[in-house]
């Protein structure tokens, strides 16, 4: 009995729990399902009620709106919008230009959609779905105005008031109706972000960690710092708690990536630090390692919140100012052993980017405890996330778009086909959706299927179901199972693509209008074009200059060293922002590129590393020249300033051609440049944070030893091994 009354009250405990993580998991799923299928209810009634001439329209909109989190669905709403008034804005001077010049109008229409699609592939966010919805905008107006260009104007209007009611609906019903916000999504990767990076740097200033586990972390969070900077954007538009907070969320963002940044260049040069000589420096160093390793190793244990980055802050106001202790003793102590010039240079190279990581940290945890508030002076943050993408790669999917258009908009005006002009609009659309995708050719192909599955749908409806329903409520019974399973695909990341497949072309092909029409010519050849234009994009994917192959490989690693040479001669103003974010982003997409390809994966993020490392101090070398006192031995015309210019020059040359040549001539550089400033008297103590050419001393020992990493691509060249391209 006793036993029995114990246990009695944990089931409703159990039961709550078990609750809360079927909510958590497919809770979610099913709440996506319920909100697509009553958008759809709500949509479709209004399209037919208001006699839309084309109710497929809205709910093709619908579908290609919704998302799981009312955030995404309202910035994809909003860039929709616009990516449709600009297509309008386009469509209608072409069309009163070459009215009666199809060939002249074809040819215009199928450049403004190659330039469309290379502004998706450029932008690959919400933004480029805006590129996306322009030249399909274009498309779906321009291609009926070929044959009948006087109602040209009046289809335009009517588009865009279908799209604006498909975006009407899907953004009332994401916002009000069991809302998944976009929010939460920021909340929680910002806490397990800095969660699994204050355990990861815990564990390799303990030297605990092996180098594979080091690379696949900065991989992931050179990832998530795109995505961050994604939930950014979407969060403002649902959540003013977020939207007053969006300058500190970017500038948290640039400050992970600058925090990141610092301590694998910190932990390299611990790594490079070999024999006798550099364990005798790592000796002296590893009390000040272990103090800001205590540090950050509680905060690997939990997520963190801004409560706990405040009190963050304040210890580490206090933990900065022992560490300099500690760092002043463990220079007594190495200088007791009569070190070398190398041996205390590594050390007080290695000590400064230590004490410069502590900063970093601090005022990341500013950034982050100031998010508590909802006005903040750190809000004050000019500087933007600029993502990069290689100029080859968009125009060479541009092209291919435009190309692809241009014939089958010619071979439907050679021949009539009644159907051509779905053919003609469904590669422009597919070709825009698959653009920013991870691997266009694998998206597009999951859309054939997708497609495939709502002609067979469409069929079963059409004419063995359809006709025997009376009224609106029979009607969408019907095609509910078609849209929850299609909702369903879409929930889950890795069957999307299926979903936009079935539901986009089960709307525009066989969704029945206002007074329907049970044609099955008109559907066999309206769904036969669909798929041969699905089909010829996914092989024009795969034979015009696939996405993912070598020649895009090299593009991207010639792009991520091109990034020194944007450190050594960019703008200073916004320059480290721009850095940081660019590059990430260009090893983002080479990650996706190469999925598959675990050796290609790993040499770009080789290069990405040797970027960073140099790129960061180059930086901070010219930010530190910028703020130079104005005394004689700062001068412009000294030698140790001249010796740095001709640094740059070195590394300009030997990013843009990495061979053994330049590595040597950049390498004398540097060499001559610490030479230089060793020579330059000064007046100020010679200490860190009173003497600039202590710091200037700081950059260049960290370049040299960057450059003469046996392990660094620089020391290989930039010669591709055969295995990697075949």
């Amino acid at each position: 009995m006793t036993t029995s009354s114990s246990s009695a009250p944990a089931l409703p405990g159990a039961f709550r729990r078990g609750l809360d993580e079927w909510a958590q998991s497919e809770g979610m799923t099913w709440a996506f399902i319920f909100k697509a299928l009553l958008t759809a209810f709500i949509a479709q009634w209004l399209a037919y009620r208001l006699e839309l001439p084309q109710a497929n329209t809205v709910l093709a909109t619908v579908f290609i709106v919704m998302q799981p989190e009312s955030g995404q669905v309202l910035a994809k709403s909003f860039y929709r919008f616009l990516g449709t008034l600009l297509g309008l804005t386009v469509t209608v001077p072409l069309i009163a230009l070459f009215a009666q010049e199809r060939v002249l109008f074809l040819l215009c229409l199928a450049l403004w959609i190659g330039v469309c699609t290379a502004g998706a592939a450029r932008y690959r966010d919400f933004r480029g779905y805006g590129c996306v919805l322009a030249g399909y905008t274009a498309a779906l107006i321009g291609l009926p105005a070929i044959a009948a260009p006087q109602g040209a104007f009046m289809q335009a209007l009517w588009r865009v008031l279908e799209i604006s009611l498909g975006i009407l609906c899907s953004g009332l019903v994401s916002a009000l109706i069991l809302p998944q916000n976009s929010s939460t999504s920021l909340r929680r990767l910002l806490a397990t972000r800095f969660r699994d990076f204050a355990g990861f740097a815990s564990a390799a200033l303990a030297g605990q960690l092996d180098g594979q586990r080091l690379e696949q972390l900065n991989a992931r969070f050179a990832g998530e710092a795109v995505a961050l900077d994604n939930l950014r954007n979407a969060s403002a538009f649902e959540d003013p708690h977020f939207r007053l907070r969006s300058g500190r969320l970017g500038r948290l963002n640039h400050e992970f990536m600058v925090l990141s940044t610092r301590f694998h260049g910190l932990h390299q040069l611990l790594q490079r630090l070999q024999g006798e000589a550099g364990e005798q420096v790592r000796t002296a160093l590893a009390p000040c390692l272990a103090g800001v390793g205590a540090v950050l190793a509680p905060l690997g244990q939990h997520l963190c919140r801004e409560a706990d980055a405040e009190v963050l802050a304040l210890r580490l106001e206090g933990s900065q100012r022992e560490l300099m202790q500690q760092i002043r003793a463990a220079r007594r102590q190495l200088a007791a052993q009569q070190p070398s010039d190398e041996q205390l240079l590594d050390f007080n190279t290695a000590a400064e980017q230590l004490y410069r990581f502590t900063g970093d940290l601090h005022d990341y945890a500013l950034t982050h405890a100031s998010l508590r508030v909802h006005r903040h002076a750190r809000e004050q943050w000019q500087d933007s996330f600029t993502p990069r993408a290689n100029s080859l790669a968009t125009a060479v999917t541009g092209m291919r778009s435009a190309l692809l258009v241009l014939l089958l908009g010619g071979f439907w005006i050679a021949t009539a086909w009644p159907s051509g002009e779905t053919c003609v609009l469904t590669a422009a659309m597919v070709a825009g959706l698959v653009a920013s995708a991870p691997s266009p050719r694998h998206q597009a192909l999951k859309l054939l299927i997708g497609a495939l599955g709502s002609a067979l749908a469409g069929g079963l409806l059409q004419f063995w179901v359809l006709p025997w329903l009376d009224g609106f409520a029979l009607l969408f019974c019907a095609l509910a199972p078609v849209f929850a399973f299609g909702a369903w695909l879409l929930a889950r990341s890795q069957t999307a693509g299926y979903g936009t497949g079935l539901l986009l072309w089960f709307c525009i092909v066989a969704l029945p209008a206002n007074l329907p029409a049970y044609d099955f010519q008109r559907l066999f050849n309206e769904y036969l074009a669909a798929l041969l234009a699905i089909g010829l994009t996914t092989l024009s994917l795969a034979l015009i200059l696939p996405p993912d192959r070598p020649w895009l490989w090299r593009c991207l690693e010639h792009d991520l060293r091109m990034r020194v040479v944007f450190a050594v001669s960019g703008r200073l103003k916004g320059l480290g922002a721009g850095f940081e974010s660019g590059t990430r982003d260009l090893l983002n997409q080479a990650q996706v590129s190469a999925v598959g390809r675990p050796e290609v994966q790993r040499r770009l993020q080789r290069w990405m590393f040797a970027v960073l490392e140099i790129g960061q101090a180059v930086i901070e070398l010219r930010q530190e020249q910028a703020r130079l006192p104005a005394e004689p031995c700062y001068g412009e015309g000294m030698p140790w300033q001249v010796a740095i210019r001709a640094l740059g020059r070195a590394l300009v040359r030997l990013f843009i051609q990495p061979d053994e040549g330049n590595r040597l001539r950049a390498l004398a550089a540097v060499e001559q440049a610490i030479a230089t400033v060793r020579q330059t008297p000064e007046t100020r103590p010679p200490q860190f944070d009173s003497s600039p050419l202590r710091r200037v001393l700081s950059y260049l020992h960290f370049i040299r030893s960057s450059l003469l990493d046996p392990h660094s691509p620089l020391a290989a060249g930039s010669r591709w091994p055969v295995r990697l391209v075949d």
